[in-house]
């Protein structure tokens, strides 16, 4: 049995669309990183996203834990033109397209960026590689909000709209252990 710790990267405290902007974390709720700490597997191997927000929070939490290079196709789901922008300023500039994407994920992509569907492929691919090298061990894997809910969505055959209704928090962990019969859900949103 393999077993998938996914851990959502410290807080960036911006208040719009951040995807593949690399804004830091804020770790300095230190008992809260050490509470994660000792709550996640001592034999878990670490790997993360390449954003600073990600690797700086596996940076935290690694202790004498093995690591991975970090891995970009673990970022967040990328937002192209309305990165860094609210929802109402996107919502003034682009209604429908807004609406569409959260409303009914899939195939609507923000200009520039891309889709649920393709995030999901993304960050799938990049699951299975790491499930096919590490069989049979933990994985921790600091990532973001939208790569966790795709493994939520695989995980539990959820519908794209079924999984965004998940929370993910900040410094919380999700887990999903892997067997050949199938996937299974442990914790969702778990703030050690």
């Amino acid at each position: 049995m393999t077993t998938l710790y996914l851990v959502r990267h410290g807080p960036t405290h911006a208040k719009s669309m951040v995807g593949w902007s690399d804004l830091p974390a804020d770790l300095s709720d230190t008992a809260a990183i050490a509470r994660l700490c000792e709550f996640l597997p001592r034999d878990g191997t670490v790997i993360s996203s390449d954003l600073s927000r990600a690797s700086a929070t596996a940076d935290a939490i690694q202790q004498d834990r093995p690591r991975l290079p970090h891995d970009p196709d673990l970022r967040e789901i990328h937002f192209g033109d309305w990165e860094l922008k609210t929802f109402q300023e996107i919502e003034a500039a682009d209604p429908h397209r807004i609406r569409a994407y959260w409303e009914n994920p899939g195939d609507v992509r923000p200009p520039g960026g891309e889709s649920w569907n393709e995030t999901s492929a993304r960050v799938d691919a990049a699951i299975d590689r790491l499930i096919a090298a590490h069989q049979g061990r933990n994985l921790i894997a600091v990532a973001h909000f939208g790569a966790i809910l795709t493994q939520i969505q695989r995980a539990e055959q959820l519908t794209a709209s079924e999984a965004f209704s998940h929370r993910i928090d900040n410094l919380s962990v999700t887990s999903i252990s892997i067997r050949p019969d199938g996937w299974t859900l442990g914790h969702i949103n778990h703030i050690p």
